[in-house]
């Protein structure tokens, strides 16, 4: 593959935050070659919403789509990185878009999660009407630096509501803090668990100007 790879994946560790409540990330060493064994064999235990990630249709709707059956082209292709200037906890509306829809894919600067091991529960998120507009520009996956697309109080995610409306892909926890705005090749790939609500990934930009 030709161009800059750009890794827009925060660090998976034992200190990596995740959502109030849920599982923290952690890794067991089951063999270990320093203590003798012919090689190393490790397990983890973790929430699937965990750093860069992406959301299934089931995470939020009833009867809704799982991780293992969505169609992989929705987190492959061009994508267009644009930074919001939003004051922090508020959600990004259509005004707040800074440069015309060039791709199918558009993921949001906030710069309002600025460090993903600490939890800040006034990150910002994005509007339900923000959502109809860029599904009406033809969008297929909107991306943000932040834990979600709806804000850390909200229980009925209209965000999340509309993405299904439109069968969006979403794209969480994605570090952006360097990346000028412009388009790009997005390449997420969920993992294919069975019935699950969601998938970390190891989530890239590639720069081919």
């Amino acid at each position: 593959m030709k161009g800059r790879i750009i890794d827009i994946s925060p660090l998976i560790n034992t200190d990596l935050a995740v959502w109030p409540g849920d599982v923290r990330f952690q890794r067991s060493a089951n063999l270990s070659i320093a203590d003798g064994a012919n090689i190393d064999l490790s397990s983890i235990v973790s929430t699937l919403h965990l750093g860069a990630h992406t959301d299934a249709p089931c995470h939020y709707t009833a009867g809704g789509e799982g991780m293992a059956t969505r169609d992989l082209s929705l987190y492959l292709g061009p994508a267009q990185v644009m930074a919001v200037d939003v004051p922090a906890g508020c959600r990004v509306r259509a005004e707040h878009l800074t440069a015309p829809i060039t791709a199918p894919r558009v993921l949001f600067r906030t710069n309002s999660y600025p460090n993903p091991t600490v939890f800040k529960a006034d990150f910002c998120s994005l509007s339900p009407a923000l959502i109809e507009v860029l599904a009406g520009q033809g969008v297929l996956l909107v991306g943000i630096d932040t834990p979600s697309i709806d804000p850390v109080e909200s229980k009925d995610l209209p965000s999340h509501k509309m993405i299904a409306a439109h069968d969006m892909a979403i794209l969480e926890g994605i570090v952006l803090q360097d990346v000028p705005d412009g388009v790009y090749t997005l390449i997420a790939l969920p993992l294919r668990i069975q019935g699950a609500d969601a998938s970390p990934v190891r989530a890239v930009l590639v720069d081919e100007a």
